[in-house]
C-alpha cells in the first residue's frame, strides 16, 4: 500500500474539503495518509515512508512544495505530486490536464502515469528564484498589485473574482504606457516597446488568461509571449470582448527559448504570483532546468 503525504492549504476549496474529509477520500482509495497543513511548519517534514505528495490548494500550495524539494541536495530522494486543484486559477493542474472532481483524480492516482515538468530560473541583482507558471513584466505585476490592494482574493465566488480581476486588467491596459526592453532570446534580439512581456512554462496565469495555448511544460522549452505598444489597442478590446462573453482566442506574438536575457525599463516584474519591485535597468538572466519535477497525471 502507498503513502500520501497530505500538504493542504486548509484555507482553499470549501467544507466538503477538510482535512478530514480529504483523508478520509484518499485512504478509502487504498492509499495510507499522513497530514501537514500549510499553515504550520509540519509541512517542511517528509516521513521515510511517503510514496508520494499530495498538494491540496491552488498554484500558490504547489509552489510550496516545489520551492522544498528544490532545497534538497541533488542525491538525495525526491517525490512526485499529485495534485487536488481547490485554488480559484489552478493554472498548473489546467495545463497538465487535471480537472474533474476530487473523487475522480484522488481514484485516478491508482493508474497515473508520470509527467516531467520543466522549472524556470532566474537570476537577478545577485538573488535567484524559480518559477512553474510564469515570469514577467509590464501589466501582470501592476494587475497583482491592485488586486491586493482591491483585496479582491477576498471574494469567494471563483466566476466573480475572474471577471473581477479582468475588469481590473482591462483597465491597467487602457492607462499602462509601454515600456522598453532589451530582450535577447538565445541569443537573437528581439528589443522593443512592450506592455506585456510573459516568460511561460503554463498555458495560463493568473486569472486564468491563456497566454500561450502551445505550451509544455516538460518540452524543455519556455514560451515567451510579447504584446508589443502597436498592439495594446487590440489586447485591450480583446479584454472587453471577453468580458461579454465571447471566448474567441486571441494570439499572441510568441518565440521559444532555453536561455532569456532581458534589461526592462520598468519598475515591477513577478514570479508566478508574486510582484516584485526591482530597479530601473536591471538585468535578469532566465534559464531552464529541464524535466525537475513530477506530477502524477491520469
Amino acid at each position: 500500500m502507498k503513502t500520501a503525504k497530505l500538504i493542504h492549504n486548509p484555507t482553499a476549496g470549501d467544507e466538503e474539503h477538510s482535512r478530514k474529509d480529504l483523508i478520509s477520500l484518499i485512504e478509502s482509495n487504498g492509499f495510507e495518509c499522513t497530514y501537514s497543513s500549510t499553515k504550520e511548519d509540519d509541512c517542511k517534514r517528509i516521513e521515510e515512508e511517503v510514496d508520494f505528495l499530495v498538494a491540496a490548494g491552488g498554484d500558490g500550495t504547489v509552489r510550496k512544495i516545489v520551492k522544498k524539494l528544490l532545497k534538497r541536495k541533488l542525491l538525495e530522494r525526491t517525490w512526485p505530486i499529485g495534485l487536488l486543484p481547490l485554488g480559484t486559477a489552478n493554472n498548473i493542474a489546467k495545463t497538465l490536464g487535471i480537472h474533474g472532481t476530487i473523487e475522480s483524480i484522488v481514484e485516478s492516482w491508482k493508474t497515473a502515469r508520470l509527467e516531467k515538468f520543466d522549472v524556470g530560473c532566474v537570476n537577478m541583482a545577485k538573488e535567484t528564484n524559480f518559477f512553474l507558471e510564469g515570469f514577467g513584466c509590464g501589466i501582470f505585476p501592476y494587475l497583482m498589485l491592485e488586486m491586493q490592494n482591491q483585496n479582491l482574493e477576498s471574494i469567494e465566488d471563483s466566476k466573480t473574482k475572474m471577471n473581477s480581476a479582468l475588469e481590473l486588467l482591462h483597465q491597467i491596459v487602457l492607462a499602462y504606457e509601454p515600456h522598453q526592453l532589451q530582450l535577447e532570446i538565445d541569443g537573437a534580439n528581439h528589443s522593443g516597446k512592450y506592455i506585456l512581456v510573459e516568460i511561460m512554462n503554463t498555458r495560463s496565469i493568473g486569472p486564468n488568461l491563456v497566454l500561450a495555448p502551445d505550451a509544455n511544460p516538460g518540452d524543455g522549452e519556455l514560451n515567451v509571449v510579447l504584446i508589443a505598444e502597436k498592439n495594446k489597442d487590440r489586447f485591450a478590446t480583446y479584454l472587453e470582448e471577453k468580458l461579454a462573453g465571447n471566448e474567441e482566442e486571441y494570439r499572441y506574438d510568441t518565440l521559444l527559448g532555453k536561455k532569456i536575457r532581458m534589461i526592462w525599463q520598468g519598475t515591477h516584474i513577478h514570479v508566478d504570483g508574486e510582484s516584485v519591485k526591482t530597479k530601473k535597468s536591471a538585468e535578469i538572466q532566465i534559464a531552464l532546468r529541464e524535466r525537475l519535477i513530477e506530477f502524477l497525471v491520469p
